[in-house]
């Protein structure tokens, strides 16, 4: 009987070994499913990690390709993302188990442009 270094894996071919799932970091760009009502769209992770003492969300800002001219969509080109905008009014938390996959990160000049697009329209001011 010929042995190989395949031999010890089933027989799908594929590793037994669980996958560490990746945990969504600030300023990375994933895809997200948001449920029926706005499907699965592209989204800035856009807050901080969360503790064991927090409710286990992260914040996203969404993509959207409608864009409407909005003070609040902050267009940003990215070779991983269609032509479109992050629409900081879509603020949204959402739990880890929706994020799907990992498409990219934005650049730290483009987190800041989102990040002052997010500030302006909270209401918030540099202290």
């Amino acid at each position: 009987m010929k042995t190989s270094r395949h031999s010890q894996l089933p027989r799908s071919g594929r590793s037994t070994r669980r996958r560490i799932p990746k945990v969504p970091e600030r300023g990375e760009v994933w895809q997200v499913d948001f449920g029926v009502t706005q499907k699965v769209r592209p989204a800035l992770v856009i807050g901080i990690p969360y503790g064991d003492a927090d409710r286990a969300l992260i914040g996203v800002i969404p993509h959207t390709t409608a864009i409407r001219g909005s003070q609040f969509e902050v267009v940003i080109p990215a070779r991983f993302l269609a032509a479109g905008a992050f629409l900081v009014q879509g603020l949204v938390a959402i739990p880890p188990k929706f994020f799907l996959r990992r498409l990219g990160v934005l650049s730290a000049g483009q987190l800041l442009e989102v990040e002052r697009c997010l500030a302006r329209w909270l209401g918030l001011r540099a202290g």
